[in-house]
Formats: C-alpha cells, structure tokens, sequence
C-alpha cells in the first residue's frame, strides 16, 4: 500500500467514523436478539398449562345429553372450552375441579361470555342434584371414556380425571391444566389466551 492510498484510507475513517460507530450501536441490539433466539433459547416458558403440541382436533366423540340425546361435537366450537372427565358420582376432587372452573371463568369478566364449562361424565352414574345446582351453568354430557382416553392428551401414568383441559373455538385440544391446578395460575392462562386471540 502506497503513503497516498494510506492516507486516503485514514482519513476515510476519520471522515465517518461517527456514522460506522452510530450504524454499530443501532445494529448491537438487533444482533444480539437474533443471537439469543438462535444460539440460546430460553428454557423457561410463560404458561402454566402444558400445551399440547401438535394441537388434537377434536373426534367425532359420542357425546349425549343427561336426557340421551346425541349432542354434535361440531356444536361446540365458537366458545372457548374448559373441560374435565369426571364419573356421575362426583366426590371431592371432582367438585374441586368444578368449583376451579367456575372461578376461573368469573375472573375473565367481561370475556366470560367467551368461555364454556364442559363436564364429560365418563359413566351412568346419576349425578347428585346438588353439585348440578351448585355448579349451574356448566354442560353435562355423557361421554364413551374410550373415545376420550384417545382424543385427551394424558401424562405418563395420567388419569383422565386429574386434569382440566383447555379446547379453543376452532375445537382444537390446546392445553392442559396440572392435577389440582392452582386457579390463580390457570387464571393467567386463560387471560392470556382471550387476550392473544381474536376469536371465540
């Protein structure tokens, strides 16, 4: 390189070296964002919930009114679904996941209207007169627990009545809640979904 061509170079430099270390500044924070997402995802997760991946469309299940009458699958959608399996005796646990339920969607307010509370009863079992009273508002449907162990997305050694699941309106199972989910948690899922989505 000759004395001129290494002048011209420096004093290029000096000429917009203010411009290079603005152009650097304004880069860094987009290059270290794309860094962090590529080279180290975070480990931890937002939701409560485990979402289910990939989202399960939900089956032609056999569903049935408490008076027998087939019920469309299909008639569901539109709403968001907080769902259980529960048996028609429903003892504690059950009446605990009902009362979440019930809670969790009077938290949404104004969106409450958005949400539906389902309750798949899993056998023949008569249910008690007072948990139906009690937890007014929710659908009781008589469910095949086959059908259900299949479409229902269960942990190792799971059972179906441990959990609440969420279904979006499209009819898609999409999370599911803990055995006994703690309802402030589960209130922050459901938040979030509503807020996030624009339909149901």
């Amino acid at each position: 390189m000759t004395a001129s061509a290494s002048t011209t170079s420096t004093s290029h430099w000096k000429r917009f070296r203010t411009l290079y270390l603005l152009f650097a500044l304004c880069a860094a924070p987009v290059v270290a964002s794309y860094t962090a997402y590529y080279l180290l995802p975070p480990s931890g997760r937002t939701n409560y919930g485990e979402l289910i991946e990939p989202q399960r469309p939900m089956p032609a299940l056999a569903l049935r009114e408490l008076d027998g009458s087939i019920v469309d699958p299909a008639t569901l959608r539109g709403r968001w679904l907080m769902v259980i399996v529960d048996g028609g005796d429903c003892g504690d646990a059950c009446q605990r996941k009902l009362w979440q339920m019930r809670q969790v969607r009077l938290t949404t307010g104004k969106d409450a209207d958005r949400v539906e509370r389902i309750w798949l009863i899993d056998d023949a079992v008569p249910l008690p007169t007072i948990v139906m009273r009690e937890y007014e508002g929710t659908r009781l449907l008589r469910a095949d627990p086959a059908q259900l162990r299949s479409y229902l997305a269960l942990p190792a050694g799971g059972a179906l009545s441990d959990h609440i699941w969420i279904v979006d309106p499209l009819g898609h199972l999409m999370l599911r809640w803990p055995k006994d989910a703690d309802p402030n948690r589960m209130k922050r899922d459901l938040a979030r979904l509503l807020k996030a989505s624009g339909i149901g």
